[in-house]
C-alpha cells in the first residue's frame, strides 16, 4: 500500500507543530526513538516503548535509517514534489536528532560504549591517573605530616638509668636504683671506635651517608604488616634510635608511619654522632643490659671504653636478638646455650666480614681475630644485687648523698650517676666473716630458742683523721633484715660512753663546790686520770657541791657496781679499767652533765643521740648513738682529738662529668684538745692490756690498741669499741624481733650458753677477729705519749688498789646476775626500750627506759642503776625524731 494512502495517526496532543505535521502528511517520529534522557516516562506521562538506554539507542538508529529511506522515496516520486521534499526534510531532521552527543561523566567508569565485562576494565589512562594521584596524595600527606610533626621529648624510660656504685679502689660494687632498667648513658667519646664500626657494618652500612630512612625497608615492613605477615622494625640505625628514644615498641602502621616522619626530621637536625651514641645507649643487649656501658659490664666486666674489636663485634651481634645470641642461652625453644653460641659465632664472623667490606677493618687483622677464636663472654650474673651487705651500703650512700649534696631523691632515682664510695671491699668481707664465725660458733636458735633467737649484731669501721667509713655490718641480709644495724637502732651503748666523761673532766674540769653552778674555766679544776674517787657500791649520787641529788620525786639514788662489789677509793684510770660505775657517775655530776654532753658532741656524737642528759645515768651510757657514730667518736681520740664527720661517698659523676666531690665539703676540726685526747687514749689502753677489754690483746700485740667495753642493765645490749692509730671500730650486740609490731629489746641472759652477755664477750671477739684481718699488712703506729695533765683530786686511803678479779680479767666474764635493789630506794620496774619509728611503743621524754635506760645495776660490764625519773628536757631541746641518731642526719 502506498505511503500516501496511509491514514495519519491520531493526534497525541495539541500544538501548531503537530497540526502542521498532520496537514502535511508527515509522520511524527515515535517518542521512544528520541534521544531524550532515559526516564521511564515522557513529559506527558506516556510510557516509552523501550526498556533501557542501550535498547533505545539501537531503536533510534533504526528509526533514523527508515526516516532516511522514507525521505528519499518522497524525493524520487513525482519529480521531487513538495511531499517528497517534505519527506527529505523529515529524514534530514531525523538524522539531526539521532546525532545529538550524550552528556559525558567526570569519571567514565564503568566505561561507556563497552559491553559486558569490558565495561569494568579501566583504560590505561585511568590506571596511570590513579597511580599518579595516589603517589601525589602520599607525597602531600607526607609533606603535611613533616610540617606538622615535631621531634617529641625523649621517653622518660629512655632516660632512666641505673646508678653504679664503686668500692674505694674504684672497682664496681653494684648497679642499683634508677628504675628497672640496667642502663648507664655514656658520651660518644667513651664508645670505642671498634664498637661504632661494628654496629654500623652489621646493622646499617650506609648510616653515615643516608638521610635516616630506607624507603624500601619501610615499604616492606608496611606491606608485611598490612598483609598480616610478620612484623618488622625500622631498618636503619636512625629509625631504631627514634623507636627506642621517642616511641613505644608496638608494631603498628600508625607507629611505623610516625617513626618514619620523626626519623626524617631527626636525620635532618641531629648529628650522626649523636644518633649513633643515642642508639648504642638505648639498645637492649640482653642480660638486663640497656646501653653499651651496661652491656660491656654484663658480658665482659669492663667499661665500654676498654672493649676491643672482637668483643665489639660480638656485642654488635647481640643487637640482632639478644635472647638468641647470648652464648649462655636464652628463654624458649631454640635458645639453648649450644644453639645460641653457634648463632652468635656466625653473626660475630659476619660483623667482622662486613667491617672489612666497608673499609673499617683490614683483612689481615680480621684473620688474626678469627684465629684467636670467639670472644667467650663471662657467665651471667645479676645486674643488680642488694643481698647480703650490699643493700645496707647503697642505702647509706644514698642517704648521705641526699643529706649532703644538691641531688634530690627524685634525681637520684632517675639514675645515671657513678657513685664512688669509701667502702673497702676487703674490710667489708673481713667484718662479715668475723660476725658469721662468732655467730655460727656460739648462737644456736634450735638448741636455745628462748635465748638465742632474734640475736642481732651491728658494727662499723671508720678511718681516723678522714672519717671514711671503711666497713659496716648491717645485719644478716639487706633483703631479709631491713633495719641497718650499723646505723641508728636505739640500742644503748652502756659504759663505752665513760671516755666522754673522763674527757670532759680533763678539758673543762670539775666545779668548785663553794661557787654557783655556772663557773668560768679559771674557777674549775682540771682533773688528772690519777684523781681519786669513791668506788664503793651503792654510793649516794651527789651534786657538785656535796649535797645529795634528788629526782623530781625528791628521791635519792644509790648507784651500784657490777656484782655489788665495792672498790674503795680508786683512781679514774683503774675505774675505767674495770668499768666501775660509781666514780664516773659522780665525776659527771662534778663536771656537769651539760659539759659531758658537749664533749660527746665535740667527739662526733650527734645531739639527737643524746637525750636524757640531765639524769646522772646519762654518764653511764643511756644514750644510743649508732655504731657508725660511736666508731667515729672513738676515731677522734685515735687522731689526737681531730674530729672528722663519718662519710660514705667520695665523689659523684654523671655523663656530664663530676657533679660533687667530698673534698669540697670536707671539714676536719680539733674537736677535743690533743693533750686531752691522748690522755684518754692512754687510759683506754689500760682497759685492753689489763682490764675488761683483754679480748683485744692479740691486736694490741701487733698494733697499739685502745678500747672500752659496754653493757647495759637488763643485759639488753653489749658493746666493744676500740681503735688503733689507723682504724676505729665499734661492734654491738642485742636481741630484738625485727618483724614484731611492737619491737622490744630482749634480755640476753643465757644467750650463747653464757650466764650473761657483756662487751668483753662476743662483741670483743668479733672486734678482734675483724681487726686482725683489717690491719694486716699495716705497720704499727704508736700513739702520742700523753702529757701530764690536770690536778690529782682526792686522796687515796691506805687501802691498796684492788686486784682485778678473775671475772673481770676473763675475756668473757660471767658474773652471777644481781637484781637486788638498793635498800634506800624501791626497785624500779623494768620498762620497755622502744625501737625507732615505733610509735605504739611508748617512750618517756628522754627517749630511753623510764628509769633512764638501765634498770638496777645489771651484771657484766654494767651501765649501772639510775634514778627512776629524770628532769624534763629544756625548752627547745630535741627529744628525737624518726631520723634521730641516724649518722648522716643533720650534717
Amino acid at each position: 500500500m502506498s505511503e500516501h494512502r496511509r491514514k495519519p495517526p491520531p493526534q497525541q496532543g495539541g500544538g501548531r507543530a503537530a497540526a502542521r505535521r498532520s496537514q502535511s502528511g508527515r509522520r511524527a517520529a515515535p517518542r521512544g526513538a528520541s534521544h531524550a534522557p532515559s526516564a521511564s516516562f515522557a513529559s506527558e506521562g506516556e510510557e516509552r516503548p523501550y526498556g533501557g538506554r542501550a535498547e533505545a539507542r539501537r531503536a533510534a538508529k533504526g528509526g533514523r535509517r527508515r526516516a532516511a529511506d522514507h525521505g528519499a522515496g518522497h524525493g524520487a516520486g513525482a519529480g521531487g514534489g513538495r511531499r517528497g521534499g517534505g519527506g527529505g526534510a523529515e529524514g534530514g531532521r531525523g538524522r539531526g536528532r539521532g546525532r545529538e552527543p550524550e552528556k559525558k561523566r567526570f569519571i567514565d567508569y564503568p566505561r561507556a560504549g563497552k559491553y559486558g565485562w569490558r565495561r569494568f576494565v579501566p583504560s590505561w589512562k585511568q590506571v596511570t591517573g590513579t597511580c599518579l594521584g595516589f603517589f601525589g596524595l602520599l607525597l602531600a600527606t607526607a609533606g603535611i605530616g613533616l610540617a606538622m610533626v615535631d621531634i617529641p621529648d625523649p621517653q622518660k624510660t629512655a632516660e632512666v638509668q641505673k646508678n653504679v656504685y664503686y668500692w674505694s679502689d674504684n672497682t664496681q660494687m653494684v648497679i642499683a636504683g634508677g628504675g628497672d632498667k640496667n642502663r648507664q648513658i655514656i658520651d660518644y667519646e667513651e664508645i670505642p671506635k671498634s664498637m661504632q664500626d661494628a654496629v654500623v657494618a652489621a646493622e646499617n652500612a650506609t648510616f653515615w651517608e643516608d638521610n635516616g630512612v630506607d624507603p624500601m625497608g619501610i615499604a616492606r615492613a608496611v606491606f608485611n604488616m598490612a598483609m598480616g605477615g610478620s612484623t618488622q622494625s625500622g631498618s636503619t640505625i636512625t629509625q631504631q634510635y627514634v623507636k627506642n628514644t621517642y616511641l613505644s615498641q608496638e608494631q603498628t602502621l600508625k607507629r611505623k608511619f610516625t617513626e618514619l616522619l620523626i626519623s626524617v626530621k631527626v636525620g635532618g637536625v641531629k648529628e650522626k654522632e649523636d644518633i649513633l651514641a643515642g642508639y648504642l645507649n638505648t639498645a637492649y643487649y640482653g642480660r638486663g643490659a640497656y646501653g653499651i656501658e651496661a652491656a660491656a659490664r654484663a658480658y665482659y666486666n669492663k667499661p665500654a671504653l676498654e672493649l676491643d674489636t672482637t668483643e665489639s663485634a660480638f656485642l654488635a651481634a647481640t643487637l640482632n636478638g639478644p635472647n638468641l645470641y647470648d652464648p649462655a642461652g636464652g628463654q624458649g625453644p631454640g635458645a639453648s646455650a649450644k644453639e645460641n653460641t653457634e648463632r652468635a659465632t656466625n653473626r660475630w664472623k659476619f660483623a667482622l666480614r662486613r667491617m672489612v667490606e666497608i673499609g673499617k677493618l683490614d683483612q689481615s687483622e680480621r684473620q688474626e681475630i678469627l684465629a684467636k677464636g670467639f670472644p667467650e663472654p663471662d657467665k651471667p650474673k645479676p645486674a643488680t644485687n642488694k643481698a647480703g651487705q650490699i643493700g645496707y651500703l647503697t642505702d647509706l650512700a644514698d642517704n648521705y648523698i641526699i643529706a649532703n649534696t644538691n641531688i634530690s631523691r627524685t634525681k637520684l632515682d632517675q639514675g645515671g650517676y657513678k657513685i664512688h664510695t669509701t667502702f673497702d671491699k676487703k674490710k667489708m668481707a673481713a667484718l662479715t666473716k668475723a660476725v658469721k664465725k662468732v655467730q655460727d660458733e656460739n648462737i644456736d636458735e634450735k638448741k636455745r630458742p628462748e635465748t638465742d633467737k632474734y640475736v642481732q649484731f651491728g658494727g662499723a669501721s671508720v678511718e681516723p683523721k678522714t672519717g671514711k667509713i671503711k666497713a659496716i655490718y648491717g645485719g644478716s641480709d639487706a633483703t631479709v633484715h631491713f633495719t641497718n644495724n650499723a646505723d641508728y637502732t636505739g640500742v644503748q651503748v652502756g659504759s663505752t660512753f665513760k671516755p666522754f666523761v673522763l674527757s670532759a673532766a680533763m678539758e673543762y674540769g670539775i666545779r668548785n663546790p663553794d661557787l654557783p653552778p655556772e663557773q668560768t674555766p679559771e674557777q674549775r679544776t682540771i682533773v688528772s686520770p690519777k684523781s681519786i674517787y669513791d668506788g664503793d657500791n651503792k654510793l649516794k649520787v651527789k651534786n657538785y657541791d656535796g649535797t645529795i641529788w634528788h629526782n623530781e620525786k625528791d628521791e635519792e639514788w644509790h648507784q651500784r657496781n657490777d656484782g655489788d662489789e665495792s672498790k674503795g677509793d680508786i683512781d679514774l684510770r683503774t675505774a675505767m679499767q674495770f668499768s666501775t660505775n660509781t666514780p664516773y657517775i659522780q665525776l659527771a655530776m662534778d663536771v656537769g652533765l651539760d659539759k659531758v654532753r658537749e664533749t660527746a658532741e665535740a667527739a662526733g656524737i650527734k645531739k639527737d643521740n643524746l637525750p636524757g642528759w640531765r639524769s646522772p645515768s646519762f654518764a653511764l651510757g643511756t644514750s644510743a648513738p649508732s655504731a657508725i657514730r660511736l666508731a667515729g667518736a672513738y676515731a677522734t681520740y685515735a687522731a689526737s682529738g681531730k674530729q672528722a664527720e663519718p662519710y660514705s661517698v667520695e665523689s659523684i659523676e654523671s655523663k656530664d662529668g663530676e657533679v660533687w666531690n667530698h673534698d669540697s665539703v670536707a671539714k676536719v676540726k680539733q674537736g677535743i684538745p690533743a693533750d686531752v685526747a691522748d690522755n684518754v687514749t692512754d687510759v683506754l689502753r689500760t682497759v685492753v692490756q689489763e682490764g675488761t677489754g683483754t679480748a683485744a690483746k692479740p691486736v694490741d700485740a701487733q698494733w697499739p690498741t685502745a678500747g672500752k667495753t659496754g653493757t647495759t642493765d637488763g643485759n639488753k645490749s653489749a658493746w666493744f669499741a676500740g681503735y688503733t692509730r689507723q682504724l676505729s671500730t665499734a661492734i654491738g650486740m642485742f636481741r630484738v624481733d625485727d618483724q614484731a609490731k611492737n619491737q622490744k629489746f630482749l634480755e640476753m641472759y643465757g644467750t650463747g650458753g653464757k650466764d650473761s652477755i657483756h662487751g668483753s664477750s662476743f662483741p670483743a671477739e668479733i672486734w678482734t677477729e675483724y681487726m686482725l684481718s683489717a690491719m694486716k699488712g699495716k705497720s704499727p703506729q704508736q700513739f702520742p705519749e700523753p702529757s701530764e695533765l690536770g690536778t690529782i683530786v682526792g686522796e687515796p686511803t691506805p687501802t691498796p688498789t684492788p686486784t682485778p678479779t678473775e671475772t673481770e680479767q676473763e675475756e668473757s666474764p660471767d658474773p652471777t646476775p644481781t637484781t637486788e635493789a638498793p635498800p634506800e630506794t624501791p626497785d624500779p620496774d623494768p620498762s620497755t626500750t622502744c625501737r625507732p619509728l615505733d610509735w605504739e611503743c611508748r617512750q618517756n621524754e628522754n627517749g630511753g627506759n623510764e628509769n633512764g635506760g638501765n634498770e638496777n645495776g645489771g651484771p657484766g660490764d654494767p651501765g649501772g642503776g639510775q634514778p627512776t625519773t629524770e628532769s624534763p628536757p629544756e625548752e627547745g631541746e630535741t627529744e628525737g625524731n624518726e631520723n634521730a641518731g641516724s649518722w648522716f642526719g643533720n650534717n
